[in-house]
Order: structure tokens, then C-alpha cells, then sequence
């Protein structure tokens, strides 16, 4: 028996991270991720110290999310269309190529404003194409047999790397300074670039080759829409779908933009040790929820669960937006970070499971656009709810409508239904 046959037919815990395959390609994708991050501190930094422009923030955040918001359902098109690994590669070449020009352009002096405005939308634009590749490429990996341990590894190795980027964007800023700091932020992309140059896709994964063409195929940017019609006609997709907007649309970002005025109100100040706690602990919570998850295997992958978990994140969020004491705050963004990465690999898996093999890269790319793409709003919801009611007021309110709306959401989707209308798809619940 060969070793993609053993890791199909034998599910076993942390099996996704120990396979000879799969386990390199989470890795690799972990240290992008946190290149990316690494990218955040050096450029933002930077930017701030050149333009000190309020409006280029606001900028930063809009031209990082809007593409995923615009392209993904194009994205996960071209990621059923040709080799998944060579669009993550041309994702990740367009992410070296931009802390390339970042750090040319840092050490010569010469950024101006237009320089950055194109390389944050390019960023932006490289993400997108990449997040729908990495996804389908991970269940052309896995299979369905495993892709629920998968995507709770990918997730959990991507919190990993988002916590560690800004601590090692940090160092190098202190270091060596941005323009040498965006060169050695190269290198953290190459393991996954490298590895997909010579990995071949496993022969025993259901959909390992291209998706066979058919009469649905998109033959435009807007044709690849239809897939739309696709998720409503599903309950459990388009509530999936509704829950990841929902989050994102509520929350986003506001927390960790939110996070200096809680820290002074409860007495840790903006800076310091406790506030850097404040800071990791969310983040902290999604990693040791993957590894829980994983480890325990208790946690059913079904509708039930990612509503469940959406509602926990509400009312942790609302707790931190109303508590008065430090450690409070602090236990409930760890749970709450718990129950984020049980709400997104649950979606995650869920969304990927009942897919048509011929649409899922498109489904994929379309749970993206109303998840990721939501964060676009995220600056807007800070400043419009912020000048209203002020950031705790707005952190209570996302957190509110986030508990209610998963409620209803819940309600939606737990109605006894018909069965999968996708028979070849194992049942996500």
C-alpha cells in the first residue's frame, strides 16, 4: 500500500500534519502567511513614518480585502482550470515580486504615494489568487476522507504564522531596518514556491486531475457567477456562506483595531507587556482550538457546529466589549479564538464536502468573496460606528448582531431539509 492509500483509508489525528505530502504544503503555507504579516509591519510602518496620511490607513485595508471581494469567484475558476500549483505559484511570485519593490524602493529613497497605493493593491491582488488554489489544492492533498483534519492543521499552522509575523517583522525592523527587513521577507516565501515545483498531485485524491469540462464551465469573468445559483439551491452551502459574511461583516477587524482604547480602559496601557497580550490572545485561542480539535476529534463537522461556535465568538466579544476587569478580557478573547477556527474550518469543510468536483474551486473562491471580501467594510464600520458610539460601543454592537444573526442563521439551516443534492459528495452532516 503506497503512502497517499494509507493516509486516505486510515484516518488518524494530526495524520494531515505528519503525511510526507500534505504536512510540507501546510507548513509552507504557514510561512507565507506569515510573511505576509511580516510585510504588514515593515510596509505600514514605513508608510506611516513617510506620509503620516490617516486616509492611506484606511487605504491599506480597503485595497488588502476589496480584491478578495471582487475576484475570488474568478479565482477559484482559475484554480479549477489549470494546475492548482502553478496559480499558487504565480500568487506567491507576485508576493516576492512586491517586498522585492518594497525594499528597492525603501533603500533608494525614492517611494512615493502612487508607488504605494499600486503595491498595496498588487499585495491584495496575490492573496486573492492565491486563497481558492490553496484550498482546492488541499483537498486534491487530503481527500475527503481527510480534509476535515486538513483544513484544521491549515487553519491552525495559518494562525500560527499570523501571530509570528508581526514578532519576526518586528525584530527585523529593529534589526536591519525595513529595505533589508522586505528582502529577508523574500525568503520566507520559497519553501511552498519550491515545494510545488516538484510535488505531484496524489494519483489516489478524488479530484487530483482538472475538473472535466461541461456545459456549466465559466467562459468569462461573469459567467463564473452562476455558481451562485449553485450554493443558494444548497442550504447548508449558502448557510456557510451566510455565517463567514456574517463574521466578517460584524467583526472583521475591529477588534485588533479596537485594541489600544481597550487596553488603557482596563488599566494595561496601550503598550507594554499586557497590552501585547491583549493582542496575541485571540490569536493564541485559534491555535490551541485547531490543536484541541484535532487531538479530542469530539467536535462533529456539521452545520450545528459552525453555528454553535459563531454564536460563542458573538457572546465572548460582546463579554470583552462590557468587561471591566483585565483578565476577563483576556480569557474571553482566547475562547473566542477558539471558537473562530471551530466556525472557520467547520464552514471550511463543510463547503469543500458537499461541492461538485467540477464547481468546487468556484465555491471555494465564492465562501471567499463573502468572507474575506466582507473585511473590506471593516475600516468602514470602524469609523462610521466608532464616531457614533465609540470602538467598545463598536465591538459590543458586532458582537450583538453577530450572536443574533448566527441564531437566525441557525434557524435557517437546521430546518429538516432533503438530502445532499450532490450524491457523489460525502454528506456534511
Amino acid at each position: 500500500m503506497s503512502s497517499n492509500e494509507s493516509f486516505e483509508s486510515q484516518p488518524r489525528k494530526f495524520g494531515a500534519i505528519r503525511h510526507r505530502k500534505t504536512g510540507p504544503y501546510i507548513i509552507g503555507g504557514a510561512m507565507s502567511m506569515m510573511a505576509d504579516n511580516i510585510e504588514h509591519v515593515l510596509a505600514y510602518w514605513v508608510l506611516w513614518q513617510t506620509f503620516h496620511s490617516p486616509w492611506l490607513v484606511g487605504f491599506q485595508i480597503i485595497s488588502h480585502w476589496l480584491p478578495y471581494l471582487l475576484f475570488s469567484v474568478a479565482a477559484g475558476a482559475l484554480a479549477e482550470r489549470f494546475d492548482c500549483r502553478r496559480v499558487i505559484q504565480i500568487a506567491q511570485l507576485l508576493f516576492m515580486s512586491v517586498s522585492l519593490a518594497w525594499g528597492v524602493l525603501f533603500l533608494t529613497g525614492t517611494l512615493e504615494l502612487w508607488h504605494a497605493c499600486v503595491l498595496l493593491v498588487l499585495h491584495g491582488i496575490a492573496g486573492c489568487i492565491w486563497m481558492p488554489a490553496e484550498q482546492l489544492m488541499l483537498y486534491r492533498f487530503a481527500g475527503p476522507a481527510q480534509l476535515t483534519g486538513a483544513i484544521r492543521m491549515n487553519s491552525t499552522f495559518r494562525s500560527l504564522g499570523f501571530l509570528a509575523g508581526p514578532v519576526i517583522g518586528s525584530a527585523l525592523l529593529l534589526s536591519i531596518g525595513p529595505a533589508y527587513g522586505m528582502f529577508v521577507n523574500i525568503l520566507f516565501y520559497l519553501p511552498l514556491t519550491v515545494f510545488l515545483m516538484f510535488v505531484k498531485i496524489p494519483k489516489a485524491a478524488p479530484d487530483a486531475q482538472a475538473p472535466k469540462k461541461s456545459a456549466d464551465a465559466p467562459k468569462n469573468f461573469f459567467s463564473a457567477f452562476k455558481v451562485l445559483g449553485t450554493i443558494r439551491r444548497d442550504k447548508q452551502l449558502l448557510g456557510m456562506v451566510m455565517l463567514s459574511a456574517l463574521s466578517a461583516a460584524t467583526l472583521g477587524a475591529v477588534i485588533q483595531n479596537a485594541m489600544p482604547e481597550f487596553a488603557d480602559e482596563l488599566g494595561a496601557g496601550s503598550a507594554g507587556l499586557a497590552y501585547g497580550a491583549l493582542l496575541f490572545a485571540n490569536g493564541a485561542g485559534g491555535v490551541l482550538g485547531g490543536f484541541l480539535l484535532e487531538a479530542t476529534g469530539k467536535v462533529p463537522i456539521t452545520p450545528r457546529t459552525a453555528v454553535i461556535s459563531a454564536i460563542v465568538l458573538g457572546i465572548t466579544t460582546i463579554v470583552f466589549a462590557l468587561s471591566p476587569f483585565y483578565a476577563l478580557a483576556l480569557v474571553a478573547l482566547v475562547i473566542g479564538g477558539i471558537a473562530r477556527i471551530t466556525a472557520d474550518s467547520t464552514e471550511m469543510s463543510i463547503v469543500q464536502l458537499r461541492a461538485p468536483n467540477e464547481e468546487r474551486g468556484r465555491i471555494i473562491g465564492a465562501y471567499t468573496m463573502f468572507g474575506p471580501g466582507m473585511m473590506t467594510f471593516s475600516g468602514l464600520t470602524v469609523a462610521v460606528l466608532g464616531s457614533l458610539f465609540g470602538l467598545r460601543g463598536t465591538v459590543l454592537f458586532g458582537g450583538i448582531v453577530l450572536t443574533i444573526g448566527a441564531f437566525l442563521i441557525g434557524l435557517f439551516v437546521l430546518r429538516p431539509a432533503r438530502d445532499n443534492p450532490y450524491p457523489s459528495e460525502r454528506p456534511a452532516a
